[in-house]
């Protein structure tokens, strides 16, 4: 099996890496949510030795990312977890972050609900949910790569779109999450950080 590649997360890496540097500042336990190759895991715990983190993802897609896990030369990455956003509780508690990277655009809008009643659960109090990926604002595409972006993806798959910046506001609220941030990103991206209250 060869090992997988992901251009996008060889693309954003180092951008995400610099607002994570801000964000995750206290050593803690990091999910990320979709981890795919594990490039990311890789390329972030590397640059972030102060946390361990658990990268999660479907079955399918773990040998993948162990190929990339056997390369690192530290212990700071634990082996993937199985998660799937339909099913819940997730085996976490108490972590101090989650992280997710072009995910939700690609589930559904039930998917969505799921994966923040899931995620808020897992938080601490004070811990923060970390968003990264396109987004729409007051019903609106951000940029015409974005509108022409959301055609492909519901021609992939009718329930794949950018999903509402408004919609994630009140789940959020509704997890006991409040806004911590809203981060401009490269590409017409967004960085968007919920903190449990």
């Amino acid at each position: 099996m060869n090992k997988p590649f992901a251009e996008s997360c060889a693309q954003n890496q180092q951008v995400i890496l610099e607002v994570l540097k801000s964000l995750f500042t206290e050593p803690g336990r990091v999910l990320e949510i979709g981890s795919g190759t594990g490039q990311h895991a890789v390329y972030f715990s590397q640059h972030l030795p102060h946390l361990v983190w658990q990268p999660s993802d479907l079955q399918s897609q773990h040998a993948g990312m162990k190929l990339w896990f056997d390369e690192v030369q530290h212990e700071r990455i634990q082996p993937p977890l199985e998660i799937d956003v339909d099913q819940g509780p997730w085996p976490l508690t108490d972590l101090d972050y989650i992280f997710t990277a072009n995910t939700l655009h690609i589930i559904s809008a039930e998917q969505v609900v799921n994966l923040f009643e899931h995620g808020a659960a897992c938080l601490r109090q004070s811990g923060l949910f970390v968003q990264y990926g396109p987004f729409n604002y007051r019903g609106e595409y951000t940029s015409e790569s974005n509108a022409k972006f959301d055609s492909w993806l519901k021609q992939q798959n009718p329930d794949s779109c950018i999903k509402h910046f408004e919609t994630l506001q009140a789940l959020a609220e509704k997890n006991n999450m409040s806004l911590y941030r809203d981060i401009e990103m490269p590409a017409n991206n967004r960085i968007l950080v919920w903190q449990k209250i």
